[in-house]
């Protein structure tokens, strides 16, 4: 995939229309220092874009696989343009987390906004709570963020209590102090 071909395509649009958006997912990840492999781009909007986006995506050839008031996912019959997941976030979250948003290199020579890295952790401990299954990566992506100075780990911790995950917050701070 080339990750800032499609990157572009889809911020000059939001850009565009004034719909606000930030990198997610092993971009944003990146953005921290953390690189691993990936095989899409995970964008966060703001939900008043989610009807425009998916026509634009589909007008550009994407094949919309899944829409919800919450997520989308798309991919292009060409190899170069991929995968593209959306979360969106009513206003109410947008604000904060976009507010917050700093923009980061995120590919060589690209920057775009990338959610804090609290922000970050957050949208990773509700995707453990809505599928288990995903909760041993996510797990060591909380961890990494957890590790950077100046993270606000009571905020993280609140997020695991909000969500009924408390225990795993405790087994990341646990494998934080292992030797």
């Amino acid at each position: 995939m080339e990750f800032a071909k499609a990157l572009k395509l889809v911020a000059a649009f939001l850009e565009k229309g004034d719909v606000r958006y930030a990198i997610i997912g092993a971009l944003g990840l990146h953005a921290y220092g953390l690189t691993r492999a990936t095989v899409d781009l995970d964008f966060v909007v703001e939900e008043k874009g989610r009807a425009d986006l998916v026509r634009y995506l589909e007008s550009l050839g994407y094949e919309t696989l899944n829409v919800s008031d919450g997520f989308s996912n798309h991919v292009h019959p060409l190899s170069s343009l991929g995968r593209i997941d959306c979360v969106y976030v009513d206003e109410t979250t947008a604000t904060v987390l976009f507010s917050n948003a700093r923009a980061l290199p995120v590919l060589p020579g690209q920057t775009a906004p990338v959610p804090r890295a609290e922000h970050l952790a957050a949208m990773k401990i509700l995707a453990m709570k809505n599928d288990p299954t995903r909760t041993f990566k996510e797990m060591g992506d909380i961890q990494y963020l957890l590790s950077l100075p100046g993270v606000d780990e009571h905020e993280i911790r609140r997020h695991f209590e909000k969500h009924g995950l408390e225990s795993r917050f405790h087994e990341i701070k646990r494998a934080m102090s292992t030797p």
